[in-house]
């Protein structure tokens, strides 16, 4: 081989390395820009949960909108939502503000209960307790308090309240439902009576929320939460979650004769 041909043959091969070299900077190039990239997502996901975490343990509570049924109190601290003279079906609501079952009761059927309600079409009676009563804390806790500052509410705001206390359900095994939140809640939707505070920060609730308990468990037989009656017998899970299945159970009671 000439010279002329071997200086042609090294300048190929370096130019052939410095096109080699390019390519992987490229690639290194290309792939800093991805990882980039998903470390940027990444950090705009976990901000954006935080900021709705923060939002839900320590946002402001709203007052309920649209229809409803006249709420009452009953003497055992439950209360009932029905227009006047709406005796039947009776719609019995066994629940825990710290059951995540609960929260997903509501979210799913809430609104056509309510509705039904407001409609005249049954009675609804809302029975909160302390069902983790044998719960490690924060669980424990978080269960008592809910209940206990549930039933320091005035009638008339029951359903912002209990919305509010779903809304800012904390996590099972994370600390929630503090006085100050409690306290705070009741004010955000319109709560004016200075003995409310008292009340939630007093505990004053307890003996109630536990003869509640007592009914709960030990009369009613309740073993979880969400439980529903339709005057006295328990609905399937599959129906309480459905709100077509519970309106047709509530038209089908409705059109049973009374004995």
């Amino acid at each position: 081989m000439s010279k002329a041909a071997r200086e042609r043959s090294a300048r190929e091969r370096l130019a052939a390395e410095r096109r080699r070299q390019a390519a992987r900077a490229k690639q290194r190039r290309l792939l800093s820009i991805v990882l980039g990239s998903v470390v940027a997502v990444a950090v705009i996901v976990v901000a954006t949960v935080l900021v709705i975490d923060h939002k839900n343990k320590s946002g402001r509570a709203e007052v309920h909108t649209g229809a409803l049924a006249p709420l009452s109190r009953q003497a055992d601290g439950s209360i009932v939502m029905a227009k006047a003279g709406v005796t039947k079906p009776e719609l019995e609501i066994f629940e825990d503000f710290q059951c995540p079952n609960c929260k997903e009761f509501e979210k799913n059927t809430g609104s056509t209960v309510e509705q039904l309600a407001a409609e005249g079409k049954v009675k609804v009676v809302y029975r909160p307790f302390h069902l983790f009563g044998n719960s490690p804390d924060p669980v424990k806790t978080n269960s008592l308090r809910s209940a206990e500052a549930a039933l320091c509410v005035p009638a008339d705001k029951w359903i912002s309240y209990h919305d509010a206390l779903f809304r800012f359900q904390p996590a099972e095994g994370s600390k929630g439902f503090s006085p100050k939140d409690l306290v705070k809640w009741g004010k955000d939707i319109g709560i004016s009576d200075p003995n409310f505070e008292k009340c939630v920060t007093g505990e004053q609730k307890k003996a109630d929320v536990d003869a509640m308990t007592n009914y709960a468990l030990q009369t009613r037989k309740v073993d979880s939460t969400p439980t529903v009656f339709l005057d006295g017998r328990k609905l399937d899970t599959n129906v309480v979650f459905t709100p077509d299945g519970l309106k047709a159970m509530v038209a089908a009671a409705a059109a049973t004769p009374k004995k």
